[in-house]
């Protein structure tokens, strides 16, 4: 499946390099690209910043896709930009059964097949998607859903921080809570209660995480994705601070 690239690597890259990054999204099932990142013609006339924060979602369906989100319930999500759920596609060229396997779609009322991609999106009024999280890796709160990618950003925008990965662990009364699992640049330092407090102002109080765990390294895939399914093998016995 496809990834979408953090903000934070965007604005990193380009203020390293001065160059502009392209952004795209797609998946293999979707032979392969889906959205693509382009200014509008009335986002030229915008400051920089205003138009990085456009450049930094993955973008506006290509010829050919469609494009929805839905709630849990199934139904389908407003394009206002705040409204999140799961991420589906169609399209002429989009997958719609894998081999000797059953077909992954999902139907809708008119019986036309969706591709679920596995992600939690919004979609804003001009169309522009933004993926907030893989849908196996939302943390869901309090009938409420913390976007995983969205604390690790804050906690990526912390100097001596290298890598950040943001996990959800059960609780008796809100179902799940975050918690970061960070590992720290060679030779920084920074306290749990010191990375708790950054988070402050830069997210709603109750999506900050419960507690910070400092491991050396954070598990990589080949391609360099997190694996949090090992993270969390590796988390096995945690319990939450106060539990």
């Amino acid at each position: 499946g496809g990834s979408a690239c953090p903000p934070a690597m965007i604005t990193a890259f380009q203020d390293e390099y001065g160059v502009s990054v392209l952004h795209a999204w797609g998946m293999t099932e979707m032979s392969p690209l889906g959205t693509l990142c382009t200014l509008k013609n009335k986002h030229l006339q915008m400051g920089k910043d205003e138009q990085m924060h456009i450049l930094q979602k993955q973008g506006r369906a290509i010829y050919g896709v469609d494009m929805k989100i839905v709630g849990a319930d199934g139904q389908e999500q407003p394009w206002d930009g705040k409204s999140y759920g799961d991420l589906l596609v169609r399209g002429p060229w989009i997958l719609d059964s894998y081999y000797k396997g059953e077909s992954p779609l999902v139907k809708d009322e008119q019986g036309r097949g969706w591709f679920p991609t596995g992600d939690v999106a919004t979609i804003d009024p001009d169309g522009f998607m933004q993926i907030t999280d893989r849908s196996k890796d939302v943390i869901k709160s309090g009938g409420e859903w913390i976007s995983s990618i969205d604390i690790e950003n804050i906690a990526m925008a912390h100097p001596a921080v290298a890598m950040a990965a943001c996990i959800g662990m059960p609780h008796p009364k809100w179902d799940e809570r975050p918690i970061v699992v960070v590992a720290l640049r060679p030779g920084a330092q920074v306290t749990r209660e010191e990375l708790l407090k950054f988070y402050e102002g830069k997210t709603a109080k109750w999506q900050i995480p419960d507690d910070v765990v400092f491991v050396d390294a954070i598990p990589l895939g080949a391609t360099g994705k997190m694996l949090k399914t090992r993270l969390r093998e590796q988390l096995a016995g945690y319990q939450l601070p106060g539990l």
